[in-house]
């Protein structure tokens, strides 16, 4: 997020409410039982056995119930922003799972891309209008002549932006939390199908594979070839700093040390999904999807597969990257088929249905599932994950029920 151009100071009664927040984080951060969920993390992801798994949730839209616009206090834009991460921060301490925090503020450096738009078309969706509302796609590219309206995109770090955002962050908050200039390549950078979908729509896409698959071709190599062009961007800086500090793929150090030279890609994870691919066969996948992912998984010093498609069929494939460490169970992957065709010396990320969290009342049914579940994977290096949360559905004490019940069951079966 942009720092405002106004030269005129933030009101100082919203710069002290996110600043006695900051200082609630920095406790936080300092608590002893912060240094465990670290390591818990560290342990799972290197395969070492943890003292339990790590359980982890994320609530996505289910934020806006859990902290509505109201419940926020500061009107300026970028200090709203700040405002909300630190609730909702210390909103899963409150919680209890097994998010890490560290006393540090990180802000991203500031990139300028051409075009502005990234890819010379513009990407629509049909929608309601409404927040976690239905859309539709609305794709820019109808025919294969409008693939040569596609622009690849370049990217210029903005030395002067980013300056500002540091120094006048580090103003509001570098007595409190040091500030951070945090350039790291985010996680999923091997997911190009969700770009793929936005440019050509996910119906058609579907039919591309039989009708035009040589357009389909040479839409994910453009996708694929963006995607390393915004790494080497990343790299050139000489900034990099490895993703290895987050939920989920929180890890020891990857690759050879520093030694005090930049950080590359070597030394960072890398996710990438087929949620856009789910439905068809594993021969089409590869060909249309994961052979495209290759070359961006192999930049990466570590992979991390899967989302919430069902992979069961697709395992052969996820087990072929060289240097996958994750494999996401869904809760449309069978646990019974992870188990068989996944060997132990993968981390499983054993992800929860929402539904079942939000919608259901039989809070034994759930507790009996959590359980079978970690018993079935005792021994073997795993995560519990709560994704994708579009609403808690009314029940607002449901993630304190799952984040209960998750980690007594991952303490049983330890």
């Amino acid at each position: 997020m942009m720092l405002p151009t106004n030269p005129n100071p933030w009101p100082l009664h919203e710069v002290q409410v996110v600043r006695d927040l900051a200082r609630r984080v920095a406790g936080a951060a300092a608590r002893p039982e912060m240094a465990a969920i670290v390591q818990r993390w560290r342990d799972v992801n290197a395969l070492r056995r943890p003292d339990r798994a790590p359980v982890w949730c994320k609530p996505v839209l289910a934020w806006q119930e859990i902290l509505p616009p109201s419940a926020l206090v500061c009107s300026d834009e970028y200090l709203r922003g700040i405002e909300r991460h630190f609730r909702q921060t210390l909103h899963k301490v409150e919680l209890g799972d097994d998010t890490p925090i560290y006393g540090t503020f990180d802000v991203a450096p500031v990139f300028d891309v051409n075009p502005k738009n990234t890819w010379g078309v513009a990407i629509h969706h049909h929608s309601t209008g409404q927040d976690g509302g239905a859309w539709a796609f609305d794709p820019p590219l109808q025919t294969a002549a409008d693939l040569d309206r596609l622009v690849m995109p370049a990217w210029q770090l903005n030395q002067t932006a980013t300056d500002r955002q540091l120094n006048q962050v580090h103003d509001l908050l570098g007595d409190i939390l040091p500030v951070v200039l945090a350039c790291r390549p985010g996680f999923d950078n091997a997911t190009i199908g969700t770009a793929a979908a936005d440019l050509r729509g996910l119906q058609q896409i579907m039919l591309d594979m039989v009708d035009e698959p040589d357009l389909l071709h040479r839409l994910m190599a453009y996708l694929r070839d963006a995607r390393l062009k915004w790494l080497d961007a990343l790299e050139a800086t000489g900034l990099l700093m490895p993703n290895i500090t987050e939920p989920m793929l929180c890890s020891d150090p990857i690759g050879k040390p520093l030694c005090g030279r930049p950080a590359t890609m070597a030394n960072c994870w890398c996710a990438g999904n087929s949620q856009e691919f789910d439905a068809v066969s594993p021969a089409m996948w590869q060909e249309f999807c994961l052979d495209y992912q290759r070359p961006l998984f192999a930049r990466f010093g570590l992979a991390c597969y899967g989302c919430c498609e069902n992979l069961a069929r697709k395992i052969d494939g996820v087990l072929s990257i060289p240097n996958l460490r994750i494999f996401v169970c869904s809760a449309w992957t069978t646990l019974r088929v992870a188990l068989e065709f996944v060997p132990a010396k993968y981390c499983i990320m054993w992800r929860q249905k929402a539904t079942d969290v939000v919608m259901g009342d039989d809070h034994d049914r759930l507790r009996a599932d959590l359980m079978d579940g970690a018993c079935r994977l005792k021994g073997r290096p795993y995560q519990i994950v709560l994704r994708e949360l579009q609403t808690l559905a009314g029940h607002p004490d449901r993630l304190h029920l799952w984040t209960r019940l998750a980690i007594a069951a991952a303490e049983k079966y330890a």
